[in-house]
């Protein structure tokens, strides 16, 4: 009877047992290849191959490996470069990113050095979201293609980065237009008109630009400015005569047109003696009631103490004789 226990419970345990070699195999096999030693040159081509095959994953491990067993070797370099782009089109973007940032770190100076920062900022771009989300990787996207431009203006990745700055642009502008629009809804106007002003300061060549004017005009509007409204409305018309926006803020001002306020005449008071809330102070000279001066108090007459005389003479009240 000893004997069918004995084998179930060793069974039991030997299956326990594997379990976590088993999960070790699994993520080994996710993650590094295990090291066998191979030269470079199949190393590479079968990298290349896999590339081809669409097995993006693949063929980034395999260009890793060449580095890993091949540090010093012509190919180890280009196959830096290789892996961030695997990685790219596998659209593991932060492989991507840190591959072609190593490349850089190693081989600054290197012919491919544009290339590595357009696969960065590529990586970036890639990962931009709608402007409901937060916009961190929008600004890293903006530095990484600026970074490019400003380092290699005259090579032929130059004039796509240009392009998808303008876009990128766009996409920041379109995120202050959507919080303007919320503070708005809020009748929040102070902070919707900060939101509109930046992207006129800021992002005055997108297309978000006659909207915000626009907008601007409501919100100068609703805070009793009427002034500010007519120059946003002037600005819009100048630039965008053609467009709805325009058409919209030329009939608000048309509704709310500014009243001139006449001038105040010398000497009379800015605040009208009596209006309520005011201290009706009247400066000197002018009209009104002014507040009377208080009167400087008498000096006080000293007594003398009874029975003595002052340490100094008493003013008397007789007529002196003379």
């Amino acid at each position: 009877m000893r004997t069918p226990q004995s084998k179930a419970l060793a069974a039991a345990l030997i299956a326990v047992l594997a379990l976590p070699i088993a999960g070790c195999a699994r993520n080994r096999a996710k993650s590094d290849l295990p090291y066998v030693a191979r030269d470079v040159g199949t190393l590479y081509s079968t990298a290349r191959k896999r590339l081809d095959q669409g097995r993006y994953k693949e063929a980034a491990v395999l260009f890793d490996e060449v580095e890993r067993q091949h540090p010093y070797s012509v190919w180890a370099r280009r196959a830096q470069l290789m892996s961030a782009f695997s990685y790219y089109l596998n659209r593991d973007y932060t492989e991507s990113i840190q591959s072609a940032q190593r490349f850089l770190s190693v081989h600054p100076g290197n012919r491919d050095a544009p290339y590595a920062y357009y696969l960065v900022a590529l990586s970036y771009y890639e990962q931009i979201r709608d402007v409901t989300r937060d916009q961190k990787i929008t600004l890293q996207a903006l530095n990484a293609l600026g970074e490019l431009t400003r380092r290699y203006p005259n090579t032929r990745y130059a004039s796509d980065t240009r392009l998808k700055i303008d876009l990128v642009n766009d996409h920041l502008a379109g995120k202050e237009m959507e919080i303007g629009r919320f503070y708005e809804t809020r009748g929040q106007w102070l902070s919707a008109t900060l939101r509109f002003r930046t992207v006129i300061d800021k992002y005055q060549t997108t297309t978000h630009t006659p909207e915000a004017l626009m907008r601007l005009t409501e919100s100068y509007l609703s805070l009793g400015l009427p002034d500010e409204a007519q120059k946003a409305t002037a600005v819009l018309g100048a630039n965008y005569p053609g467009t709805d926006w325009y058409g919209h803020a030329y009939k608000l001002m048309q509704k709310h047109p500014p009243q001139p306020v006449a001038p105040i005449p010398p000497g009379q008071p800015i605040v009208p003696v009596g209006t309520p809330g005011s201290k009706n102070l009247a400066l000197p000279g002018e009209s009104g009631t002014a507040t009377p001066k208080a009167e400087a108090p008498a000096p006080p007459t000293p007594v003398a103490p009874s029975g003595g005389t002052t340490g100094g003479p008493v003013p008397t009240t007789e007529t002196p004789t003379t």
